[in-house]
Parts: structure tokens; C-alpha cells; sequence
């Protein structure tokens, strides 16, 4: 009976694995209500923009609403000129802000790294403008771009142009102005996400680059430019699907204006939304920004090859 009692005895083990499963879990258990929150937030609203695309929803005229399937797509791509040209300015907003975001905040971000007295409030300043909110942002470029009293005006005053001249409101001169003002404050993102990249150089590199001879130039093409390879693959990116979406500040110093050409695919979405109260055919009109987003972001990682061999 003691024998057949000892070896009944021993399914002690499971136990233990039991006990040492709940550690394992734990952090799935603290994080859960974090995620549940952003599955709701986030899931919900992009669900909700696929399944309006395939409907007429118009809040103001009840009585069209209903299914319309793929109605809304094929208005996009065979009866909306809207849509062509907005996807063509927005295609040019891009390539030229980050474009020029890249080289202006690369030039910044190797200046203040290096030693110079007063470096610190240097950074604080190039930093400062991506402190800014969008909307403040543009609040400022539009007083800096008033006719009556600002920049222009004060050109005026030293003889060069004429006086009430608006670059906001003339074809010629609203694109330049509005990629200054967006350049203001993208530059320092640039300049941030590079300079912390910077700093994890090996400064050994650049000493035996300097005893083989190796000029200053050698030295950035060779040595600088490839460690910072995927920062600025991830920074470009980033700035790129931003400026894509960018509503806020060419909404507030242009209004899409004049005369359209300043109305990306993002500022006609929220126009025809907003404004039409057309949310069925937005929806449809955020898929295809979305699923063009997706296309060129997989492709542009795949060919930058980023994550690879610097």
C-alpha cells in the first residue's frame, strides 16, 4: 500500500509549470488595456472609412444613402479630374518638401555637431521650430506674409517690389511661399533624427581616414553618409507619409487656393467631407490615398533596402 501510495504521488510538476507560465504572462496582462485602447482608436476609424467607401453617405440628403459597392472607386479613377490633379500636387509637395527638408536639415545637424562655444543654445534655436504646433505655424507665416504689414511691405519700403502685394494669393508665388513656410518647421526633424545618428560615430574613423589623407569630402561620402544610411531611409519616410497627410498648414494659409492649385489629396478629402458632407465618396477617396501610401512605402523600403548592409 506505502509502495502503490509513493507512486500515486508525484504529478507535482505541472504545477510548477503553471506557476512559471504566470510571469510570462504578466506583461501581456499590464499592456492589454493600452492596446485594447489604440485597437479601438485605431482599428475602428479605419474599418469604418472601408466600409463607408462602399456606401452613399451624405448626412444632409438622407433619403441617397445605401449601398453603392464600387461605384465610388469608379468615380475616382474615370469621372474626377479633382482627384488627378490633387494627386499630382500632392506628388510634387512631397517630392520638393522632403527634398529639401533632407539637405537643409543634414547640412544643419553637421553643423551643430560640432564643438563651437555657445553650441547649446545653437541646438535649442535650430530645434526650437518643431516645437511649434501646425496651426501656430501657419498662423505666424501668414502674418509674415500679410500684404499690409509683413514681408513684403518691408520690401517695399526698400524698394524692392511693389506695395499690397499678396505671394499667397498669386499662382506664381504661392508654392515657393508655402514651402518656405513648411521648410521652417520640417527642417529641424531632419536635424534632430540625423544629429542623434551623429553622435554614435566612431571619431577613430575619422582619425584614420585623416592619416591616410583622406579629404573632408572623402571623409562624409565614405564615412558619414553610410552610417547614416537607414536614419535617413526612416526619416525620409516618415516625412514623406506626413507631408502627404499635410491638411493643416496649406489648409490655413491657402485654403487650396488660388484657384485649386494648392489642394492636395488630403486638403480635397477633407473638402469634399467637410464641406460637400460627401463621406461616402471621402471614405473612398482615403482607401485609395491609403492604398497608395502602402504601394510606394513597401516599395521605397524595398528598394533603399533599409535594415541591410551600410
Amino acid at each position: 500500500m506505502a509502495q502503490a501510495a509513493a507512486v500515486a504521488k508525484p504529478p507535482a510538476p505541472p504545477r510548477r509549470r503553471r506557476a512559471s507560465a504566470a510571469p510570462r504572462r504578466l506583461p501581456y496582462l499590464l499592456i492589454a488595456p493600452a492596446a485594447l485602447l489604440m485597437l479601438g482608436f485605431i482599428a475602428y476609424p479605419v474599418l469604418s472609412v472601408f466600409y463607408y467607401s462602399l456606401r452613399d453617405y451624405n448626412p444632409t440628403k438622407p433619403w441617397r444613402n445605401g449601398f453603392a459597392g464600387l461605384d465610388n472607386f469608379t468615380r475616382i479613377f474615370t469621372d474626377d479630374p479633382l482627384f488627378r490633379d490633387t494627386l499630382v500636387f500632392s506628388a510634387k509637395w512631397v517630392f520638393v518638401e522632403v527634398g529639401l527638408q533632407l539637405l537643409f536639415g543634414l547640412a544643419l545637424a553637421l553643423v551643430v555637431n560640432q564643438t563651437f562655444v555657445g553650441r547649446a543654445l545653437g541646438r535649442a534655436l535650430v530645434f526650437s521650430p518643431w516645437a511649434v504646433s501646425g496651426v501656430l505655424t501657419s498662423a505666424i507665416w501668414v502674418l509674415l506674409y500679410n500684404s499690409q504689414t509683413g514681408i513684403t511691405r518691408y520690401l517695399a519700403d526698400m524698394g524692392i517690389g511693389e506695395y499690397g502685394v499678396s505671394w499667397l494669393s498669386d499662382t506664381s508665388t504661392v508654392f515657393p511661399a508655402a514651402v518656405v513656410a513648411d521648410l521652417w518647421r520640417g527642417v529641424p526633424f531632419f536635424a534632430i533624427l540625423i544629429l542623434a545618428d551623429l553622435q554614435s560615430v566612431s571619431k577613430d574613423l575619422y582619425e584614420a581616414a585623416e592619416v591616410d589623407g583622406a579629404s573632408r569630402f572623402k571623409q562624409f561620402w565614405h564615412i558619414t553618409l553610410p552610417h547614416l544610411k537607414d536614419a535617413i531611409i526612416l526619416s525620409t519616410l516618415l516625412r514623406a507619409v506626413w507631408e502627404f497627410n499635410n491638411v493643416d498648414l496649406l489648409y490655413t494659409l491657402t485654403g487650396g487656393g488660388p484657384a485649386g492649385t494648392t489642394t492636395t489629396l488630403p486638403l480635397y478629402i477633407a473638402n469634399t467631407s467637410v464641406d460637400a458632407h460627401d463621406f461616402g465618396y471621402a471614405s473612398a477617396l482615403t482607401t485609395v490615398a491609403f492604398v497608395i501610401l502602402l504601394f510606394c512605402s513597401t516599395v521605397y523600403l524595398r528598394l533603399s533596402k533599409f535594415g541591410g548592409e551600410k
